[in-house]
């Protein structure tokens, strides 16, 4: 059970969205929240301006609402505010908006009421998922009008998945048993105003990309074994003569993988180049450049699950405060940083695809891998898919978070265009899965042809999985199935890292 209110991370925001493990409200979040709520209620007849509970929005901030339509002032800001345009977000990325969304309102900073929270709490644990179009934030005042999209399924409205149908609002609420929100004073704008879109978007694409960069050793090994390449560039002196964090990581883990191949002893004696092609030879530094950057990532990306990005905030002690945390530009920065350490692994793995296509770069192989040359084209036609994905890769990495067109009469005069960000670094995950994947099929076919002599320990374990998946290359056949096959295995709990790892702990 994860306790919303409690500090979480990128294993709790998983075990939420990809295993639906339950979620509820800690009772200490629960007195936060009340206490937050009384000082709002308790200001809403001192005759002071708030933004946003007794005023207008945007660049309309300085228009006084009287206190009979305070209530209507927050229906409306929903309404208004829900101009999401184009395909819905899917359900993971929706699963983790409402999670994020129940721990900012769950500091009790955002002034709503118990129900608020305990209502997302509900929606999540029933599996009522709100219908949010992808594209209409700009990422300050946060993600505005997709989080519009979802507080209109919890006032009754808008579209919502429930038992795999869409439903209206309400209807998808009657479904699951629940009863749609009235709302009061501020809480509109508490469930419009802030970064969890775009901070969710972007914590799903860095969970994948965790695990992809680990994937991304096991291939190159894979790689290394059937191009019949060295491990010495490995070595940890030379490792340890340059020891960032995640250059030393990934020269570990490689070492790790290529412990005990019978295919490096038997070229050990007679060197056939004196150096590899340095797809091959530097997987540490461009990996582990690579973990190095989502390290980073992961700590902005936890930070921001865990922030109050409201506007304004209520603090216990009766101050009612406009600021700024709503703008996303720590997250975008970041995200844009994902998307562009991500498009390396993709760069990357497409040159040793080349490498092991080539019949001038791999000596002993057959050309292009087919298995009787001439007739058959192999997976000559796997490197071309790769370049695509890589060269897509390579648009989509420029940053978004240096572009802002102002927006509400220039009020939001600078932003953030952090939703972009975040969409481009998902794709960019996406993509580099797929060029992994086809590394691994023509990698499998490299390590067949050079049998009986075995890999090491690691990428056995990798290469058994690959073939119980995908048969050995005989004759030609369409790529696309057999891609897909693999990239399955290369998600997490897809089977094919943790059947590694189980072998490596099996020798260790």
């Amino acid at each position: 059970m994860i306790r919303i209110g409690q500090a979480i991370g990128l294993e709790e925001m998983e075990a939420v969205v990809h295993r639906r493990e339950k979620v509820t409200l800690d009772p200490e979040a629960l007195d936060r929240i009340r206490s937050g709520r009384a000082v709002v209620e308790g200001r809403l007849r001192d005759g002071l301006p708030h933004y946003g509970i007794n005023t207008g929005f945007g660049a309309l901030a300085e228009v006084p609402v009287p206190f009979e339509d305070l209530a209507r002032l927050q229906w409306n800001l929903v309404r208004s505010h829900a101009a999401g345009v184009r395909e819905p977000l899917d359900q993971d990325a929706v699963r983790a908006t409402m999670l994020l969304r129940a721990q900012v309102l769950a500091t009790g900073l955002a002034g709503v009421r118990p129900e608020v929270v305990l209502l997302l709490v509900e929606m999540l644990n029933r599996g009522v998922h709100p219908v949010v179009p992808s594209r209409g934030s700009v990422g300050a005042s946060g993600d505005l009008a997709p989080l519009a999209h979802m507080a209109l399924v919890m006032v009754g409205e808008g579209r919502a998945w429930v038992d795999g149908q869409e439903w209206s609002g309400a209807d998808a609420l009657a479904r699951a048993g629940l009863t749609p929100l009235e709302l009061q004073p501020k809480e509109g704008l508490a469930l419009v105003n802030g970064t969890q879109v775009l901070t969710a978007v972007g914590a799903v694409a860095l969970w994948e990309a965790l695990h992809l960069v680990q994937i991304a050793d096991v291939i190159g090994a894979m790689t290394l074994e059937a191009a019949l390449g060295t491990p010495d560039a490995f070595d940890p002196r030379i490792l340890q003569a340059r020891p960032h964090p995640g250059q030393v990581a990934s020269g570990r883990w490689l070492q790790a993988l290529l412990r005990e191949s019978e295919i490096r002893e038997s070229h050990r004696s007679s060197p056939h180049r004196v150096q590899d092609p340095y797809s091959l030879r530097c997987m540490p530094q461009v990996h582990g450049a690579v973990r190095d950057a989502l390290e980073f990532v992961h700590r902005v990306v936890v930070t921001e699950m865990n922030s109050a990005t409201d506007n304004p905030l209520v603090f216990p002690e009766g101050a009612i405060l406009s600021g700024g945390n709503f703008h996303g530009e720590p997250v975008a920065l970041a995200l844009d940083f994902l998307a562009i350490a991500a498009a390396e692994l993709g760069s990357i793995s497409e040159r040793r695809v080349e490498h092991l296509l080539n019949p001038a770069l791999s000596e002993g192989l057959t050309p292009f891998l087919a298995s009787h040359s001439g007739l058959c084209s192999g997976y000559m036609m796997a490197q071309v898919s790769a370049a695509s994905l890589v060269s897509e890769n390579k648009v989509l990495a420029h940053p978004a978070s240096v572009d802002s067109i102002p927006s509400s009469a220039n009020r939001e005069d600078h932003v953030s265009m952090g939703m972009t960000s975040a969409l481009k670094a998902r794709q960019v995950v996406d993509n580099v899965r797929w060029v992994l994947a086809l590394e691994a099929l023509c990698a499998a076919v490299g390590i067949d042809q050079r049998a009986p002599r075995r890999p090491g320990r690691g990428v056995q374990a990798a290469h058994r999985v690959i073939r119980e998946a995908v048969p050995p290359l005989d004759g030609d056949r369409p790529v696309g199935p057999d891609a897909d096959r693999i990239q399955r295995l290369l998600r997490p709990g897809g089977g094919l890292l943790e059947s590694v790892r189980e072998a490596l702990s099996e020798g260790a």
